[in-house]
């Protein structure tokens, strides 16, 4: 499995630029009152789908997930990853995920910021590192491709996240979210997949996606959702994750 940095730089600079022009309809929204959608289906039906949803693709994901247990597993680590994100009502839960960076993957991190003050910008302002050391090379395949992202069927069914949604942060994160400007957050469950994830994911600045989740908020609906889980289903193929 090769993996060529210089058209993962050239790629994330095009889908970076075709951001700026995406957030331009996204502001548009940003001093719309601070409400969330009351669809039938964002009050009463949104949880029903998403366990309804996630039993109905479980036997496709179980296998797929199986083989990529193992070919983690055989990398020498743990192969599940469970990190604590914030949810629904700023509630503290454990998100899991395949395992894609080294085990001192927060120490590399640490020591690339103090020793380097242009790394250390750009963790800042986006949360994320474009040429990131910390990743393995099926941590690579893994991103770009989301699978990394199936276990969290499981945070669906407990009730910790949905299949559409904002993306989860990180307690360390919430300072820098909320003085972004995100509200709707708060009020909804994260999710797998969602606006950011498929708009956003590769061209914007960690405080963008507050505008991202509160026009999700605002305009959930169960035709939104269904496009967005069918876009995702390009984003793999596409393999245009990060």
């Amino acid at each position: 499995m090769s993996f060529d940095a210089t058209k993962l730089s050239a790629h994330s600079s095009v889908a970076r630029k075709a951001g700026k022009a995406r957030l331009v309809r996204i502001n548009r929204g940003a001093q719309r009152p601070r409400e969330i959608s009351k669809t039938l289906y964002a009050r009463n039906f949104k949880r029903a789908f998403d366990i309804a949803f996630s039993l109905l693709i479980l036997p496709i994901v179980a296998p797929v997930l199986l083989v990529l247990f193992v070919l983690v597993r055989a990398e020498g680590a743990p192969a599940i990853f469970a990190h604590e994100r914030v949810g629904k009502g700023n509630k503290r839960f454990k998100c899991y995920k395949l395992r894609t960076m080294k085990v001192d993957a927060d120490q590399i991190l640490k020591d690339l910021c103090a020793s380097d003050p242009k790394i250390a910008a750009e963790w800042h302002r986006y949360q994320k590192l474009e040429n990131d050391p910390r990743i393995t090379k099926l941590g690579r395949f893994l991103r770009a491709t989301s699978l990394d992202e199936l276990p969290q069927i499981w945070n669906v069914l407990l009730g910790d996240m949905s299949v559409v949604g904002p993306r989860p942060y990180t307690p360390d994160q919430e300072d820098l979210y909320e003085n972004a400007g995100g509200w709707a957050y708060a009020q909804l469950r994260p999710g797998i997949t969602g606006l950011w994830q498929i708009e956003g994911r590769n061209a914007t600045t960690f405080g963008d996606r507050a505008r991202y989740d509160n026009l999700y908020g605002r305009t959930c609906s169960f035709i939104n959702d269904l496009g967005l889980i069918l876009r995702t289903v390009t984003v793999i193929f596409a393999r245009t994750g990060s």
